[in-house]
Formats: C-alpha cells, sequence, structure tokens
C-alpha cells in the first residue's frame, strides 16, 4: 500500500534527499502530468547484496563483455531512455519536476548512473540515487538484450566494491526477484536504512 502526500509542481533537491532518508520517495501519474506525490509503502523491495544472485545465461552475458560499461557518463540520455515507451507500456512516471530534481541531484553528485554502451551507442542503463551507504534504484531500461540487468550486475560489484549496505528497489517485481530481491516491512526497512545511513560510501 502506498501513500500519496502533498502534490508539487517542482521538487527542491534539498528536499527530495531528506524524502529518501526518510524512507518516501516521488513519483508521478504520467510524464504529462504536472504534479508529483510521495509515497511511503507498507512494505519495501530491497536487493541484500550479499544475496544477490546472477542467473546462469546472464553471468556468461557478463563475462561475453558485449557492453562497454561506464558510470555516471551520460545522465541525460540514461533518464530518457528509462521515460521512453516500450512494448506493454505506453507512458511513464517520470515527469518534468522528477526530470529537473534528478539531474539536479546528478549534478551535486547525489545521483548515479550505470550505462551499457555498443558501438558509441547508449543501449541500456539505470540510474539511482546515493545517500551514506544506500543506494535508491530509480528506473532502468533496455534497447538490446540484457544490456540493464548487466548494469545491474556491474551497479551490484560497485556497491559491494564501495562498502554500500542497502540497495533499495522501491518495489519488488518477478524480474527482480530472479536476482533476489526481497520485500520487508516498512519498520525493518527503516531500520535498515538508519543503518546504512549511519555510515558513508562514495559511488
Amino acid at each position: 500500500m502506498t501513500r500519496p502526500f502533498a502534490p508539487g509542481y517542482r521538487i527542491p533537491p534539498d528536499l527530495l534527499l531528506k524524502a529518501y532518508a526518510s524512507g518516501v520517495f516521488p513519483m508521478a501519474e504520467s510524464a504529462v502530468d504536472p504534479e508529483v506525490f510521495w509515497v511511503r509503502p507498507e512494505t519495501r523491495g530491497i536487493i541484500p547484496l550479499d544475496t544477490f544472485h546472477v542467473p546462469r545465461s546472464l553471468g556468461k552475458a557478463v563475462r561475453h563483455g558485449r557492453f562497454q560499461i561506464r558510470f555516471d557518463h551520460d545522465f541525460s540520455g540514461v533518464i530518457e531512455g528509462c521515460a521512453e515507451s516500450r512494448a506493454g507500456r505506453d507512458s511513464t512516471w517520470i515527469n518534468q519536476p522528477i526530470r529537473d530534481a534528478y539531474t539536479e541531484l546528478f549534478r551535486r553528485g547525489n545521483c548515479h548512473t550505470v550505462e551499457a554502451w555498443q558501438d558509441d551507442r547508449l543501449v541500456g542503463g539505470l540510474y539511482g540515487v546515493s545517500l551514506g551507504r544506500a543506494f535508491f534504484g530509480e528506473s532502468m531500461f533496455s534497447r538490446e538484450r540484457d544490456a540493464s540487468k548487466i548494469c545491474l550486475v556491474h551497479l551490484v560489484e560497485r556497491l559491494k566494491a564501495r562498502g554500500f549496505e542497502l540497495l533499495d528497489t522501491q518495489f519488488t517485481t518477478d524480474h527482480l526477484k530472479t536476482f533476489g530481491a526481497v520485500d520487508v516491512p516498512r519498520a525493518r526497512y527503516e531500520a535498515i536504512l538508519a543503518d546504512a545511513l549511519a555510515g558513508t560510501a562514495t559511488f
């Protein structure tokens, strides 16, 4: 269950970071809706870093090295890719206030990307917010098979190497569950979040 909060047409970056630190994140009804609402789920999706699972076929794809992986190289390209329509989804929740807010967080160093490139073309990626030792995954996209999945593998490798403790996925999906994503009750999530925020890590 989610709880909508007061809508707004602009998300101040400092407010956005405070929201994440409180277990809250913004969404929009659609790309053309100028308002946002704040969500605090009853259960929260996370991927425990120590039990992250890479399916065998995906592991082979990672080792094959089809894509060049870049970090924080083309944020505007990644958020554009995440917002574009695709098979089975004609609309997106990434509206202009969300684009503007996360672009500013990227400039500040609190928002990051993992990108898959092929022949100098961005073919997949993901973005999210880092705060303390927590990383909050926001969205991902693929234009080539397995591109976003491979980015997720590289994200987890980086988080583990850099001392992160929490990978937040907001919600779980069947897709994320193949990597070990689980639902945790709000109280448990907020305890995990508080522990992650007590330390520091650099993406």
